[in-house]
């Protein structure tokens, strides 16, 4: 039960976050979904380099509880698949397919790229290790 709990903090705090951000890209939003791409950036990274720099092996090990708290909830609340592929499919309906195939190619390319930096960044932190993530749903599970 705790664990459920702090993940509804976490994606609260995540959701609010989102929405914040949201807000301050609507300006350059127009023409694509800026907001959406660079939260889903900016999740992709936080996820992968927090959760290689809180690994029992890391730099900063801390309880899965907080794992679960910012991996599930903070960045589950924070990141947008659904709202980015709405808004795909959106731009597909009216009619702009070179724009709905930027998007998903866009979005896709660089949160691989945020991941894999978040990783490097965090390996740098920790001097280096060989398991860079694990599942922390299935660590809390077991």
């Amino acid at each position: 039960m705790q664990a459920t709990l702090m993940v509804a903090l976490g994606g609260a705090i995540g959701s609010v976050a989102r929405y914040w951000l949201a807000l301050l890209m609507l300006p350059i939003s127009r023409e694509l979904p800026w907001g959406t791409i660079v939260i889903n950036i900016v999740g992709s990274f936080a996820i992968s380099f927090f959760g290689a720099l809180t690994l029992e092996q890391g730099r900063f090990p801390i309880p899965e509880i907080w794992r679960l708290a910012f991996m599930v909830g903070v960045c589950g609340g924070f990141t947008t698949f659904s709202s980015f592929s709405l808004q795909t499919m959106d731009l597909l309906r009216a009619g702009q397919p070179g724009k709905a195939l930027f998007n998903i190619g866009f979005s896709v390319v660089l949160c691989l790229i945020a991941v894999w930096l978040g990783l490097l960044a965090a390996e740098r932190f920790n001097g280096g290790i060989e398991q860079v993530a694990q599942n922390v749903i299935e660590e809390e599970a077991s």
